[in-house]
């Protein structure tokens, strides 16, 4: 990789001779501005105010243009000694743990490479005492006319170097967050723990710019002579007008895409309203709806003319019941009539009593076998 900045460490009295190389790349498309009519291209060219003709790079230098417009030039003679010792110099000031640093610091990180052989040992040296603190290097140093801050750590084998804004470049988040009073309940921040539990951990190396791939697609399409791809359509959305239910609709959608089996005692998914809603059916239609299914089901077979006709199972059963009932009849019959005539002595009136006895037994079961029948006929 080629270097973009020489110079060294400086470790208190030690001085580690290094290279600095980009230790980020780009892969981001660019366009070339063109003219539509006949697609050529459309170019800047550095003219001279004063001659009005087109310079070189070569021709080309640098300038402070003060408040009232004059014109101060600055050589790189000039900024080659400025009074400062970073001016060649990464100087570590201080080494910190890792979580001192605020990420909105951050910016353009660099691999420091060793410049030869004898900065090995130091360089190494340096990388061993990183690791064994557990801390990271605050430094300074200058770059591209301005002197900028640094943060150091180790990454494998390789020191790398972090630019770090300064703290008054960092804006204060003044009037970002909602001014608002906001209630959050229990329940909602389960809900917010119990997605971010199902969403999970990501290996960063599995993502990817689907937007540059998408566009790439583009690019050889029309190269091809061929239509491009046409974009999906959007997902239907809409305001989200109840929390908990957005809240519990996406711990959902996030166990079915990752084939999860949804949690037991999950409290239930609320519809979102839209407008009114039809009424519920009544009781009273539910009711009549099951009269009506309880009436059809119930409904007699139609009356039949001989009782032979009747199933085999059916037949047993019935003439055994009643031979059952003629049996249990005759016998209180007989015990009424021994009372009697051990009373009486009149055997006459036993038999009298029993044949009346039968008799009211057998028109009394003669109107409960005809009672179906009339109500099948009716």
């Amino acid at each position: 990789m080629r270097s973009i900045w020489n110079g060294a460490i400086s470790f208190g009295l030690v001085s580690i001779p290094i290279k600095l190389v980009n230790a980020t790349e780009s892969h981001a498309i660019s366009f070339r501005q063109i003219h539509t009519e006949d697609n050529g291209r459309i170019r800047y060219r550095k003219v001279c105010e004063l001659e009005e003709r087109e310079v070189g790079q070569s021709e080309i230098g640098k300038a402070y243009e003060d408040a009232d417009g004059t014109i101060i030039p600055i050589t790189d003679e000039d900024l080659s000694h400025l009074p400062i010792p970073t001016a060649r110099t990464i100087e570590i000031v201080a080494f910190v743990p890792a979580d001192r640093i605020d990420p909105l610091q951050m910016g353009s990180a660099y691999y420091l490479a060793a410049g030869g052989a004898p900065a090995a040992k130091p360089y190494a040296l340096l990388r061993e005492a990183f690791r064994r603190s557990d801390k990271v290097a605050i430094a300074k140093f200058a770059l591209r006319g301005r002197e900028r801050l640094g943060m150091l750590r180790v990454v494998g084998e390789a020191i790398v170097m972090h630019g770090l804004l300064w703290p008054d470049e960092v804006r204060t988040p003044e009037g970002v967050a909602p001014d608002t009073d906001v209630t959050i309940r229990d329940k909602e921040l389960d809900l917010a723990d119990a997605l971010m539990d199902t969403l999970g951990e990501v290996d960063l190396d599995d993502l990817h710019d689907e937007y540059r791939e998408a566009l790439e697609e583009v690019i050889a399409a029309k190269a091809s002579g061929e239509a491009p791809p046409e974009a999906p359509a959007p997902a239907a959305g809409g305001q989200v007008l109840d929390l908990m239910a957005a809240l519990e609709n996406s711990v959902r959608a996030a166990r079915e895409s990752r084939g999860a089996p949804a949690a037991g005692g999950e409290a239930e998914v609320r519809p979102l309203p839209r407008g009114r809603t039809a009424p519920k059916e009544t009781g009273g239609k539910k009711s009549t709806s099951t009269t009506k299914r309880t009436a059809a089901a119930k409904k007699p077979a139609p009356a039949r003319k001989s009782t032979s006709k009747a199933t085999p199972g059916t037949k047993k059963t019935t003439a055994a019941k009643s031979t059952a009932a003629k049996s249990t009849t005759a016998k209180n019959s007989a015990a009424k009539s021994t009372a009697r005539t051990g009373a009486t002595g009149n055997p006459a009136k036993s038999t009298a009593a029993t044949k009346k006895t039968t008799t009211a037994t057998t028109a009394k079961a003669t109107p409960a076998k005809k009672t179906p029948s009339r109500k099948r006929s009716a």
